[in-house]
């Protein structure tokens, strides 16, 4: 399955708890069923994006990991956020 993301956000090189408090941040500009595609090298996030989503009521649509360690996540915000 390929999903199309509305826009990308950045998160390599940060480590817990900063690629979650800034995806969230990032989620807060974004309208409902709109598409935010992160890039993390935090293995935590492997983790912490899932638990996220069901905290916050926001969708994991999907996640990956690249060859290169990147792990890729894609999280559809839903209605429910402000």
């Amino acid at each position: 399955m390929t999903v199309q993301e509305n826009k990308v956000f950045d998160a390599t090189g940060l480590l817990c708890p900063m690629p979650i408090v800034k995806t969230n941040k990032e989620m807060k500009s974004m309208k409902a069923g709109e598409i935010l595609k992160v890039l993390a090298t935090d293995r935590g996030s492997i983790v912490d994006f899932p638990a996220w989503a069901d905290d916050t009521g926001n969708e994991l649509v999907e996640w990956r990991e690249e060859k290169d360690g990147v792990l890729v996540f894609y999280l559809r915000k839903t209605e429910q956020e402000d």
